[in-house]
């Protein structure tokens, strides 16, 4: 079972939907001075949503999110594409904003996976098989596209096993109600699994022989495993002998996903089920004992239910991460309706589990994105959805502007604390940057003792977001140029030792090391901020960081964007956009039946 909380994700495209359950520890407090006045929001309901009504929502809040999602209240955590429809499934706390015994799948719907319609809960504890919560799961559309639930119950001993549900009208592309199917469970633990490490069953796909598998996050003392299950009529199910996967020291394999991604470097996505020369796959863990997701290149034998992954688990920071930053409990899903491979997360909170009680709620997702291999052929490209682009308001531009060592320059007239902004500097000659033993440091310590305020030669340059007028709080996303034995090295950072003058928060700085090209002569950047998460995405997409902060005084209007140069070498803004964000639209809250 999770430690504290629990990330749940599930998105349901026109054949298949993913879930998520996933454990992560509340860190340490924010002063609740901030948290500021409740307010009550009469709702007047769309005919979509059922039992809509008056709904208690804490509207001011400095940290309550503008274009993420997020339920109205409580806790959540971690989505089909089913009639035209979007839904994302959630598991969801109704009493508390903190993981509970009564955990819900909370449901929600869309049209572009931006703004969103909050629907009555999908499924409730109600069975001896589920009476201690409804976990994480996925949904595979069966033929004749019937959707059905697979998601982990906790039954009466607490025990996690695997069950099923089917809406009760396919003609209903909100899918509202569900009923669960009279030969729950399907899967009970195996010997050798311990009872409370099984759940988060993947999306299913077919193979050649026309056998559904799916894939079960397992683990036994410190060891993790993904089982494989294989069954003809998708209610009786037979354990594979071997483990798909299997790592030592790794804790719980949360929330697997396995998926086929193009070799071609196209960034079309491709249907779960596809098998053939044309793709390779990617086996995705979230590691319980890492708190982070880890993910897997190779090739799948269906006959033998055998994936043999390129490169195996090193710990070093050559090993492939979707996100370095507070990035969780992801999941993906094949988008019908526009051909791509839509990836979602579950961000938590870095303050404590009183902060989550004092403003109301805890937990948000990161914005959708669209998830493809690279050209090289070595790591996956993660870039925000294009639906997006529709919340950008009013843009300030800034064209070939040099920044010589020590710049600090304001990208003024924008919405700083709701904003995206993307950044492309052009780079001095790689030759002069300085020395790197990549094998002797580690990404994150570095980025701690590199932070942005010292001068390198190449580097640090990047943004300051989040800040205050006089920089006394930002967050610093940077990159810093290094020479290696016959490449170069880039160090991306997100630094948020200086996101707060409150103490008792966490303020990690995460950060990574990759491979450039030494012919590169610009590197990108975009960060999407919006008031107290920050998600950045740079060079185009090959990394990724997302941050948690709690400024003080840079909030709302009181927020500032810089660009900086703390390099010996200068460094050109070749081009610099940057828009503020509007809200986003649906905020539409069902009344909330407590027993």
């Amino acid at each position: 079972m999770p430690s504290i909380f629990s990330s749940f994700f599930l998105i349901v495209s026109s054949t298949k939907i993913a879930a998520t359950n996933s454990g992560h520890q509340a860190l340490v407090a924010l002063p609740i001075t901030l948290v500021l006045s409740t307010i009550i929001m009469e709702i007047n309901a769309f005919p979509h949503c059922i039992n809509s009504t008056k709904y208690r929502v804490h509207e001011k809040q400095p940290y309550r999110t503008w274009y993420h999602f997020q339920p109205p209240q409580n806790w959540m955590n971690g989505p089909v594409y089913y009639k035209g429809v979007y839904h994302f499934f959630f598991q969801y706390n109704p009493y508390a904003p903190t993981f509970g015994r009564h955990m819900v799948w909370g449901h929600s719907v869309s049209y572009d996976l931006i703004n969103w319609i909050h629907l009555n809960h999908a499924l409730e504890p109600s069975e001896s098989y589920d009476i201690n919560g409804c976990y994480s799961g996925s949904i595979t559309t069966l033929p004749g596209e019937k959707p059905v639930i697979m998601y982990t119950g906790s039954d009466t001993k607490k025990h996690q096993i695997q069950n099923l549900a089917m809406p009760t009208n396919l003609s209903d592309p909100f899918l509202r109600e569900w009923v669960k199917q009279p030969q729950n469970p399907i899967i009970v633990t195996p010997s050798g699994i311990e009872v409370e490490g099984f759940r988060d069953p993947t999306t299913a796909w077919q193979g050649s022989d026309g056998k559904w598998r799916v894939i079960i996050g397992a683990k036994n003392g410190d060891d993790g495993k993904a089982l494989i299950y294989h069954s003809e009529d998708f209610v009786n199910w037979k354990l594979h002998p071997n483990p798909l996967y299997a790592s030592d020291n790794t804790g719980m394999f949360e929330c697997p996903d396995f998926l086929p991604v193009y070799i071609s470097g196209t960034k079309n996505g491709v249907d779960t089920s596809v098998q053939n020369s044309n793709v390779k796959h990617v086996l995705k863990m979230s590691y319980q004992n890492k708190q982070q997701e880890y993910y897997f290149l190779g090739e799948y034998f269906p006959d033998q239910e055998k994936f043999i992954p390129e490169a195996v688990l090193t710990g070093t920071s050559e090993e492939l991460i979707l996100d370095h930053g507070m990035f969780y409990a992801s999941k993906s899903f094949f988008d019908y309706a526009k051909s791509r491979r839509i990836l979602w997360g579950w961000s938590n909170e870095c303050d404590t589990t009183q902060d989550d009680f004092d403003k109301g709620w805890a937990g948000l997702q990161s914005i959708p994105r669209q998830v493809w291999l690279d050209k090289s052929g070595k790591r996956l490209k993660q870039w925000p959805i294009e639906e997006v682009e529709k919340l950008r308001d009013k843009q300030i531009s800034i064209m070939a502007e040099k920044l010589i060592g020590g710049s600090l320059l304001e990208v003024s007239g924008i919405t700083a604390s709701q904003a995206d902004v993307e950044v492309l500097f052009e780079l001095p000659e790689l030759e002069n940057a300085e020395w790197l033993d990549q094998s002797e440091v580690d990404p994150n310590l570095l980025c701690s003792q590199e932070y942005a305020s010292r001068s390198g030669i190449i580097g640090p340059f990047g943004l300051l977001a989040l800040a205050s007028e006089d920089q006394t709080e930002h967050t610093a996303i940077f990159f810093r140029i290094y020479r290696a034995t016959s490449r170069y090295l880039c160090l991306m950072c997100s630094d948020q030792s200086r996101s707060s003058l409150r103490q008792d928060l966490d303020k990690a700085t995460y950060g990574t090391i990759f491979d450039i090209d030494p012919n590169l002569k610009t590197i990108s950047l975009r960060s999407l901020i919006d008031r107290s998460i920050i998600e950045s995405f740079g060079e185009k997409g090959k990394i990724c960081i997302t941050s948690r902060v709690y400024p003080s005084l840079a909030i709302d209007k009181d927020a500032h964007l810089y660009v900086f140069n703390n390099g010996s070498k200068s460094v050109v803004i070749s081009e610099l956009n940057a828009w503020s964000m509007k809200h986003e639209a649906s905020r539409i809250y069902p009344r909330e039946e407590h027993k």
